[in-house]
């Protein structure tokens, strides 16, 4: 990665490097040679309790479990740019969105519409 990345494609790094984590089921490689990625894998990994239990709490007739790879990570990534980062909530939403709609979403939308509720909701919970 000699090249500069946005912070969009960072985020886009996190989210495929988190997917492969979850599959491999090991959370250890947290080494980039961007600090933001590091940081977000380091602290999803040694947070993953407290946002998983974050993320449960707002699906509604859902579980974890029933979560894509894909979907798992980027939950884990905007849940923690959320509550341990000083990024506005908007913006995190809203690239979540996007990677959403670009890696996960079948077209119609559906999947978009869920993780925007789901990251609302959480977004008002954090606030009380």
């Amino acid at each position: 990665m000699s090249e500069k990345l946005t912070r969009k494609e960072q985020r886009i790094e996190v989210i495929k490097r988190l997917y492969e984590m979850d599959m491999n089921r090991d959370f250890t490689d947290c080494d980039s040679e961007y600090p933001y990625i590091e940081e977000i894998l380091e602290g999803v990994s040694e947070k993953m309790d407290r946002l998983d239990d974050t993320i449960s709490d707002n699906l509604q007739k859902w579980s974890l479990n029933r979560l894509t790879f894909i979907d798992r990570a980027i939950f884990r990534c905007a849940v923690y740019e959320m509550i341990y980062t000083q990024t506005p909530s908007e913006i995190i939403i809203n690239e979540a969105l996007n990677i959403t709609k670009e890696y996960s979403d079948e077209g119609d939308g559906k999947m978009v519409g869920f993780v925007n509720r789901v990251l609302d909701n959480i977004k008002i919970a954090l606030k009380k």
